[in-house]
């Protein structure tokens, strides 16, 4: 796996640490058929009492993307792995039925490993609007939908419903089932 590290907030990473983070996504390789072919992207951040490590992977249809803190730069770098890798370790099978079928996209997912599935609790703690994004809107279904906002570790997740045709959002609801919205506009 091709590994991309840099800083934030005037942080400059050194050749240690783009090492030592390149040396841990090496673990991540066995998951993936043609690890060769993705670039691990490592944000590092450091703040005054703690350090933030941010670890996306894109794959063609999926991100793969962890963030957590800790008080150096290595222990945030470790603690996003562990949970990138447990991500796929509970998303493997999800993605290799879901997706195998479509575009071939299951080949890139290893199939001779075997995962003991953990169970997650998402808490949202919400205060104010502080953030703006566009995203680009991709057709799926809603369980391919719901994949995605989950190996992204969000709550909800926009995309463009593929039966329907219309913009639409999967959430988490409190009952740690899925709902979901379906956009529709009365034009002038």
């Amino acid at each position: 796996m091709n590994v991309n590290v840099r800083g934030k907030n005037k942080f400059e990473p050194t050749e240690a640490i783009k090492n030592y983070a390149t040396d841990k996504l090496q673990k991540l390789n066995q998951y993936f058929r043609n690890p060769e072919e993705l670039t691990a992207h490592v944000l590092c951040k450091v703040y005054d009492s703690y350090q933030v490590a941010e670890v996306t992977i894109p794959t063609k249809r999926l991100i793969l993307r962890a963030e957590s803190k800790d008080e150096t730069i290595y222990g945030a770098i470790d603690i996003a792995i562990d949970k990138l890798e447990t991500q796929i370790k509970k998303h493997k099978s999800k993605i290799y039925k879901s997706f195998k079928k479509r575009e071939n996209l299951g080949k890139h997912y290893a199939e001779n490993t075997v995962f003991d599935i953990e169970k997650f609790k998402t808490q949202i703690l919400a205060t104010n609007l502080v953030k703006s994004k566009q995203v680009d809107l991709k057709p799926m279904t809603p369980d391919d939908a719901i994949l995605q906002m989950e190996m992204l570790g969000h709550n909800f997740f926009l995309f463009i419903n593929i039966e329907t045709n219309k913009p639409s959002v999967v959430y988490l609801r409190e009952d740690h089932n899925y709902g979901i919205i379906e956009g529709i506009y009365e034009g002038e």
